[in-house]
């Protein structure tokens, strides 16, 4: 073997060496990079960040703030909360319908029990927590862990994805400006992507990608169409409660409604991608008062997403607490009837990462 092959300039390490090296020690920093950024102190830091921001402005605008919640009052409360029950009620049926697809149909009131106790783990940080309670809360009436992970997975993305739909087909016409016209470009990409062929085939790529089965055969389309429908109508449900409010502070109806759907809906989704936010608090309020202030001005519309995000965890609790305390109870031994299967009653283990 020659010098140059043994030694690099100036005699120090192998160049070869020094070469194979190199990817190595970019691996190491990019490692430690992911395991700050994926820790529960960064995660903490970035629930602290949001908090300090919205709760300065908060501080600068509180007298517009406190007028405005003086404006909304008790009565558009209450009538905002009303439409989050409706919400949470459709989104319920979202994920029943998708859970009787998979082949574990449910009554209503044990559905209810998984899927609203289950809600509760967003406010954890991260997206995985509903789903893994899901998970286990649905070994109670028989169903195996891969069925309702796969109903709470679809529900988490087909929300997603009618979401965003929703705001692309609304904000254009809310805004009157022809700055927001750009989003009609991406509305059809996404609507196709609701075509069950299309939606079935992105559904296997996003299981491949989680390293987690897929589903045993196709959702059918007239599965795919009955949940999504419930999944709009659970957006309009949303929708309605932000119209409620801001039409309390004069905002103009027509607008309002268009402005309140899309709005929200873009604003939730936004919230859902960021992960380090529990329930997309921070992320939401932020892109809901950017949406919300040209129509009824920075401070009404800080009032209207601090109402709001009060309204929905009260929504959450309340309907988690009535699955709690009067859903249905198994007994030792007693076995819900699945209906058309015939299901083993030892849950299938979902493959690990």
């Amino acid at each position: 073997m020659t010098d140059a092959e043994t030694s690099g300039p100036g005699g120090g390490l192998p160049a070869g060496r020094h070469a194979r090296q190199a990817p190595g020690g970019k691996r190491a920093v990019l490692d430690v990079v992911k395991r700050i950024a994926g820790g529960r102190m960064a995660k903490l830091a970035f629930v602290v960040l949001c908090v300090g921001i919205g709760g300065y402005e908060i501080y600068k605008q509180w007298n517009d703030i406190h007028h405005a919640l003086d404006r909304i009052g008790p009565l558009a409360c209450v009538a905002a909360l009303g439409a989050l029950l409706l919400y949470q009620f459709a989104s319920l049926r979202t994920w029943q319908v998708l859970l009787t697809g998979l082949g574990s149909p449910l009554p209503l009131n044990a559905a209810g029990r998984i899927f609203f106790i289950g809600q509760l783990g967003k406010y954890l940080p991260g997206s995985v927590w509903p789903v893994l309670m899901q998970m286990e809360l649905g070994t109670a009436y028989k169903v195996p862990r891969a069925k309702s992970g796969s109903a709470a997975i679809l529900t988490l993305l087909i929300s997603l994805l009618t979401g965003l739909v929703t705001a692309f087909v609304t904000l254009p016409f809310a805004a009157h400006s022809t700055q927001y016209l750009w989003v009609f470009l991406a509305a059809p990409v996404l609507i196709a992507c609701l075509h069950p062929r299309v939606l079935n085939s992105l559904l296997r790529l996003a299981f491949k990608l989680a390293r987690r089965p897929g589903l045993d055969e196709p959702l059918t389309g007239r599965v795919l169409a009955h949940a999504l429908a419930w999944a709009f109508a659970a957006w309009i449900c949303t929708g309605l409660q932000i119209w409620i409010l801001t039409v309390a502070l004069g905002a103009p109806v027509g607008r309002a409604a268009l402005l309140a759907l899309g709005g929200y809906a873009f604003a939730w989704c936004a919230g859902f991608l960021v992960v380090f936010a529990s329930a997309g608090i921070g992320v939401r309020e932020v892109l809901l008062i950017a949406a919300l202030s040209p129509m009824i001005g920075a401070g009404p519309a800080t009032a209207v997403a601090l109402v709001s995000r009060v309204v929905t965890t009260a929504s959450d609790l309340l309907v988690a607490g009535a699955a709690a305390f009067r859903g249905p109870r198994l007994r030792h031994g007693q076995h819900l009837q699945q209906g058309r299967h015939n299901e083993t009653l030892t849950p299938a283990p979902i493959a690990e990462n």
